[in-house]
């Protein structure tokens, strides 16, 4: 437990961290690396160039500091960062070379600002930090691996079928090597995918959703080629899955993981709203729903650019004509010409309120949604001003957890 000092002098820190928490993560982000090249073994380094890490740690030293005096309120960000690490190998012993970094960035950059006694107060608060984190780590390894069909570490899987599903996205069908039982998982859950790719001095690992339902003979992760923009390279991994990974390929896996699941207790509306790739877990959950609660009122609703890059439609329309109960809609913000002759789409541009209310009958709905930020920002605040409860709003980043509220709302 922290001194009632301690937690007093972490309090205090909290309207500096709003300020410089950035620069702080970034800092400490420069320092671990060159001091550690082996982590980049480990971390994304797309979200390194682009931001996404730094700023997701910035959102989390923020938020611990603010509840540093009842840790419990946060336990469930512990545990989606904790499914992360899990996945992707995180270990004890990374905890300390961590701390040691992140103090030195904090006076780093807070120079006279950080006195003795706060640099003390933060070396004691993390520590009582990370040990909550490897506890429940520790758990989520042996869970892991003690489960029917799972295991610890990587595991070799051979790329069974490539499936195009769109002008850029692919779906891989994988299967383990040796032949043995796939661990189970639930829908919206992921796995990280571990390569080497030639020309690359470290390691990439990516985390890629299950996109089709439990209970197959096959895992798979369907994926988004992510192309050169003005203000991002193209994607490493993503254009290396698309162009170079072939049927009969190897890859390793670890064993799925992820908070972001389908109640399946729950029996009212289901609202399930995806914004281009972000259909792969709504996929999943779309079918386990289906499956499991096949009288349960369910409106899956996708946007996309345009029919070029709709992945996964032929599917959904083949659910759609075998239950009645299901309702599926498609909005489009650039639909093409062929697009509009065969009057593909329900909306064209974004998903808004307005619509929304027109196809989903109440707001007592459950209501879970996953694309890229912008739309999910957009998604976020129009069921907010719905007046859905907050209970009722689920939701998945691909990467790096982002804020979809302000800090003063959060």
């Amino acid at each position: 437990m922290l001194s009632n000092n301690t937690v007093a002098i972490i309090k205090s820190t909290v309207p500096v961290l709003e300020v410089h928490g950035l620069a702080i993560t970034k800092r400490f982000y420069e320092m671990l690396f060159t001091s550690h090249p082996e982590l980049l073994h480990i971390f994304n380094h797309a979200n390194q160039k682009q931001g996404r890490q730094q700023t997701a740690l910035a959102n989390t030293v923020y938020a611990a500091a603010l509840h540093i005096d009842r840790l419990p309120d946060i336990l469930p960000v512990v545990k989606q960062i904790a499914h992360k690490h899990r996945s992707l190998g995180v270990k004890a012993e990374h905890y300390p070379i961590v701390g040691h970094h992140l103090l030195q960035a904090i006076k780093d950059v807070l120079g006279d600002a950080a006195t003795d006694d706060i640099l003390q107060a933060w070396g004691e608060a993390y520590g009582v930090i990370a040990d909550v984190f490897i506890s429940v780590e520790a758990e989520m390894y042996e869970e892991a691996k003690r489960q029917s069909g799972g295991w610890d570490g990587w595991r070799a899987f051979t790329v069974e079928r490539k499936v195009e599903e769109s002008d850029v996205i692919d779906s891989f069908y994988l299967v383990p090597q040796d032949g043995g039982a796939l661990a189970a998982y639930e829908a919206g859950q992921y796995i990280s995918i571990k390569l080497e790719i030639p020309g690359e001095t470290y390691t990439h690992i990516r985390q890629y959703t299950l996109s089709d339902a439990p209970g197959n003979p096959y895992y798979r992760i369907t994926v988004k080629r992510e192309n050169t923009l003005q203000d991002r390279p193209a994607g490493i991994v993503s254009v290396y899955l698309h162009e170079q990974l072939r049927q009969g390929d190897t890859v390793w896996l670890s064993a799925p993981a992820g908070e972001f699941t389908l109640n399946k207790e729950d029996e009212r509306p289901l609202v399930l709203l995806s914004g281009g790739v972000g259909i792969t877990p709504m996929l999943s959950m779309l079918r386990t729903a289906l499956e499991r609660q096949p009288g349960r009122d369910i409106t899956f609703i996708h946007a996309a650019q345009n029919g070029d890059v709709h992945a996964m439609r032929q599917e959904v329309e083949a659910l759609h004509k075998k239950h009645d109960k299901l309702k599926v809609y498609y909005a489009y913000n650039q639909p093409t010409l062929r697009d509009r002759e065969q009057h593909a789409f329900h909306k064209e541009g974004h998903v808004d309120l307005a619509w929304l209310q027109t196809i989903v009958a109440s707001p007592d709905s459950s209501f879970y949604f996953c694309g890229p930020v912008p739309f999910m920002k957009t998604v976020y605040g129009m069921l907010n001003e719905w007046g859905v409860a907050a209970d009722d709003i689920r939701y998945e980043f691909f990467g790096p957890s982002d804020s979809l509220a302000s800090k003063s709302e959060a």
